[in-house]
């Protein structure tokens, strides 16, 4: 353990599976649902974010990209129309997300440029410097071992290439915060049992958003494990926040 380590939060602490299984399970139950709740939990921002994010890529150009935690391929499928790379590689947990993603790449008619694979990312399946850059859109708060993924993700890169995080945070206006945490913490649970008829999915939203290492806390975490040029953007009043580092 580092002076870093944080505690890893549990979407259900009477369970007696690893976090890692407990969020594959979450995540295939929530599947059918999720997309649909991401645009109305977010007022359909999300996409916004994430093209925020991905335009902190725009200059390198890459030519082969991850995308770590990838759920149903939105942040693949957004980096292809963006950037144009040769390949992106999504990796994720949950089967049930990636069959949604393969719909929709095949969709979108992006099957030569899109591969959805089943994926951890504290073990990620490539060599080393396979990739230009790495992307995580609102998963690295659902890592087991947050510094044991952050380390896979720098060992893939490439010399030269870049992390990109998008991760959800907390408003520092004291005007928003009552409101964020009211909605946080009252109307999403309520809403992600109503639709998705899963009752813990989106209480853990909360309780990990709570105990993330977020703002300078991760980008010192970055630094740490050896990326350089670190810096973070604050998006939405600080709802949402951009982490980068470089290899």
């Amino acid at each position: 353990m580092t002076q870093f380590a944080h505690d890893s939060v549990l979407p259900d602490k009477q369970s007696s599976l690893s976090k890692k299984e407990q969020v594959e399970n979450m995540f295939n139950n929530i599947s059918g649902t999720y997309d649909f709740l991401n645009k109305f939990l977010s007022l359909g921002i999300d996409r916004r974010w994430r093209k925020k994010a991905l335009m902190q890529l725009a200059s390198l150009k890459p030519h082969a990209l991850l995308d770590v935690a990838t759920g149903t391929g939105d942040m693949a499928i957004q980096a292809v129309k963006l950037l144009h790379p040769i390949s992106v590689t999504g990796i994720d947990l949950s089967e049930k997300m990636l069959e949604l993603g393969k719909q929709k790449v095949k969709k979108e008619g992006f099957n030569n440029q899109i591969e959805l694979l089943k994926g951890d990312s504290e073990t990620i399946l490539f060599s080393q410097y396979s990739f230009d850059a790495v992307t995580v859109a609102f998963g690295v708060r659902n890592f087991e071992h947050l510094e044991q993924g952050l380390s896979e993700i720098y060992r893939v890169l490439k010399p030269g290439g870049k992390l990109v995080v998008l991760e959800f945070s907390k408003p520092t206006s004291w005007l928003i915060k009552p409101f964020y945490f009211t909605y946080l913490k009252l109307f999403c649970p309520l809403a992600g049992r109503f639709f998705s008829k899963d009752k813990t999915a989106y209480q853990y939203l909360n309780q990990s958003i709570n105990k993330f290492p977020e703002g300078k806390n991760f980008t010192r975490i970055l630094d740490h494990l050896g990326f350089k040029n670190s810096y973070l953007i604050k998006l939405s009043l600080g709802i949402c926040t951009i982490y980068c580092g470089e290899k």
